[in-house]
């Protein structure tokens, strides 16, 4: 099933017209020269996928009805003064109205009924008229199709279409490929081994305003786009980008304070969200599902960490009294969303954070007003993440909040606090949910980072605790080994959790590792940097707590780096206790 989302604005008006001229269908609907040329050769599924203004994208699938192949070039001509600008999967050239895309070293055999695919961006102006004769070797295809025939299955007047007017799919995941950051693939591998997950998809952080064209010679956002377009081949690729480095960010965690101060709003749109948006809307990169997490740890700080909490900081007073948390996620998510390619998933905290009834319901409507504003649409919004650098478990299996022990609630044990959600799975489901009910998308998909919460290794609990009390009966059969749900920095005992992978749940787009392992999240002790990130005494393993952790140790790892930079400890740690082992 498709997830179907309107979007107003001509462009998307007229992408939704040419959405129905799929090349495929019943040669009776075929012009009479083409129904009978060689009968039976090859069939040609031609789909403009995305349209603008000025240019269009378009996947080209060719099957081979004939005999075997070892190379092919597909011909036709554009009945427009439609133009060729880039294309993949194929050598494909243009001359005046006249096409030719070439097979290429590893897709050139083709055996009676198999298919290969390639796709292309071109500019045009006037009306994107279709093609409608194609020839494979120089022998006419017999599977062009006419938009008007009503068994056409992507008809745009059939109620039953299932492409988005967008050419946005239901979920970006199922059936791709993610890209996997070199950069850290390189790291990964380096540690004794790490090369058994160095292979693994993780994301890339936009954390700065530099880290777009590349922080110390590193890599930036066209060159991951571009080695993504190396790795993707002749399937599907998914690249996942963290936008993170709103205003005041993170006012409630030192470790990740950003570059910019509270009012610097007109910077962030300026000199950050508006370059990350021209250069994911180059034509180049149209081929690619690129997946931007919005805003890390930001819209849940104005609903727990403000005056009238227990946890209130001045800081996120001043971005609740300021606006400029909405302003700016409102901003990405309305020029972000314009590009057809790009699926927007808003930050949705995790159980132990949000998971309480006064901080649950504030946090989804917080989201959809957020959503609703400074240019934003709830059709700007794909889906919603969880979890994101977090150690929550996805699924307690030994206990339930269901549960009673001696006739006391497991609500009421003191890990789990009164809390409505024991993991992130139930946790995620539950706030889509409640999205939806609040007007969002039916099909709206979640995603849960599951990088570091598998708590494996030998403290991993075989089953329930004994049924003494409700603390023995929780704490002895939870798998979240953490001191506290409020402990968040370079957690002691974590392990890798279940590896990325699409659909793994009812209503989940996925299960992913935004955050890259071995990645600090702060620095045991202050250290100076010119990244404006400041020492939160909770990535202190010496720290006695506060009150958004009751007052208990921080649990962290000792000789922890600045957040972001490479923590081999860490890595070694999280390797040691996955789940599912390695």
């Amino acid at each position: 099933m498709s997830r179907i989302r309107s979007r107003a604005g001509t462009a998307a008006l007229a992408a939704l017209a040419l959405t129905g001229a799929a090349c495929v269908g019943t040669a009776a609907a075929l012009p009479a020269d083409v129904q009978g040329a060689a009968a039976g050769t090859c069939s040609v599924d031609y789909k403009v996928q995305n349209q603008w203004d000025s240019g269009f994208t378009t996947a080209v699938t060719v099957t081979n009805n004939g005999a075997a192949v070892t190379n092919w070039n597909l011909t036709w001509s554009f009945a427009g003064n439609q133009k060729v600008t880039s294309g993949w999967n194929s050598d494909i050239s243009q001359s005046g109205a006249a096409v030719t895309a070439k097979s290429l070293s590893y897709n050139g055999s083709l055996a009676t009924g198999a298919s290969t695919s390639f796709g292309f961006n071109g500019s045009y102006s006037g009306t994107n008229a279709l093609p409608t004769t194609f020839k494979l070797n120089g022998v006419t295809c017999d599977g062009a199709t006419d938009p008007t025939d009503p068994t056409d299955p992507t008809d745009p007047t059939d109620p039953t279409d299932p492409t988005d007017p967008s050419g946005r799919v239901d979920n970006p995941y199922a059936g791709a490929k993610v890209y996997v950051n070199p950069e850290w693939s390189q790291k990964a591998a380096a540690e004794p081994g790490g090369s058994r997950i160095s292979n693994q998809p993780t994301g890339v952080w936009l954390d700065r305003i530099a880290a777009i064209e590349g922080v110390d010679g590193g890599m930036g956002l066209r060159d991951h786009l571009d080695a993504a377009l190396a790795q993707k081949g002749s399937g599907e690729e998914v690249v996942q980008l963290v936008v993170y480095d709103l205003p005041g960010r993170d006012c409630a965690a030192l470790a990740s304070n950003g570059e910019l101060g509270p009012n610097d709003i007109d910077k962030y749109k300026s000199d950050f969200i508006d370059p990350i948006k021209t250069i994911l809307a180059d034509p180049k990169y149209a081929g690619l599902r690129i997946v931007t997490t919005i805003e890390i740890d930001s819209l849940p700080n104005l609903v727990t960490n403000v005056s009238g909490r227990p946890t209130a900081t001045p800081n996120c007073d001043v971005m609740k009294a300021n606006g400029n948390y909405q302003k700016g996620v409102g901003y990405a998510l309305d020029k972000l969303g314009d590009v057809p390619n790009v699926y927007n998933y808003i930050d949705a905290g995790h159980h132990g954070w949000l998971g309480w009834d006064d901080n649950f319901g504030a946090s989804a409507e917080l989201f959809k007003t957020t959503a609703s504003g400074n240019g934003a649409k709830l059709s700007d919004v794909h889906g919603f993440i969880v979890n994101t650098a977090n150690y929550s478990a996805l699924k307690e299996n030994n206990f339930t909040v269901d549960d009673s022990v001696n006739g006391v609630s497991v609500r009421q044990s003191a890990w789990v606090d009164w809390n409505r959600y024991t993991d992130e799975l139930s946790y995620a489901q539950a706030m889509r949910t409640k999205l939806v009910s609040l007007g969002f998308d039916s099909h709206l998909g979640m995603l849960i980072d599951t990088s570091r919460n598998g708590w494996g290794g030998a403290a991993r609990p075989a089953g329930p605790g004994a049924k003494t009390t409700v603390d023995t009966y929780v704490d002895g059969g939870r798998y979240d080994r953490r001191i506290h749900l409020g402990n968040w920095c370079n957690q002691s005992g974590a392990g890798l959790g279940e590896r990325p992978k699409a659909d793994p749940a009812a209503g989940i787009d996925a299960y992913v590792w935004m955050k890259p392992p071995g990645e600090s999240d702060g620095s045991s002790t202050a250290i100076d940097n010119d990244e404006g990130k400041g020492f939160d005494r909770m990535c202190d393993p010496t720290y006695t707590g506060n009150p958004r952790n009751n007052n208990h140790l921080s649990g962290a790892l000792p000789n922890a780096p600045v957040s972001g930079h490479w923590f081999s400890a860490q890595f070694q740690e999280l390797m040691k206790n996955a789940y599912p082992a390695l």
